[in-house]
């Protein structure tokens, strides 16, 4: 019974063709990457509390051919963003993160990246938000 099946495996893959055809029943087209460019600049406002009765700092930044904004250092942000894959990624929902306080700072980001909406809150409240923050270098500053 075995040697039957082995055969009957060995006729279904010859049915792709040796020569990379895909075989009837299909249309031979391949799936190519989606490489969608994004509708305009990448724009962003920033709003940072320093957790220490300050006032509410709010920047905007708009990246794309020229840097823009009132953000203090722009063309830093948008270099460093640009050099990331996916600055804004929420910490996954399961994360183990490291119970350390960072201080009182929290940040919230608006706009779009890359043709995606933006709408990440930040703290540092845990090593996960710390490491987040962080990364995202001189869109924060200190």
């Amino acid at each position: 019974m075995r040697p039957l099946l082995v055969i009957a495996l060995l006729l279904l893959v010859g049915c792709a063709g040796a020569d990379g055809d895909p075989g009837p029943g299909s249309t031979g087209a391949t799936a190519e990457p989606r490489t969608e460019q994004p509708s305009g600049p990448d724009e962003l406002v920033v709003e940072l509390d320093r957790g220490d009765g300050s006032p509410v700092q709010r920047w905007t930044l708009v990246c794309g051919g020229t840097v823009q904004g009132d953000h203090p250092d722009a063309t830093a942000a948008c270099a460093h963003l640009g050099g990331l894959d996916e600055p804004f990624a929420a910490i996954p929902a399961d994360a183990m993160c490291t119970q350390v306080y960072g201080g009182p700072q929290t940040a919230h980001l608006t706009g779009r990246w890359r043709g995606e909406p933006v709408d990440l809150q930040l703290s540092r409240v845990d090593g996960c938000r710390i490491a987040q923050w962080d990364r995202l270098g001189p869109l924060l500053p200190a």
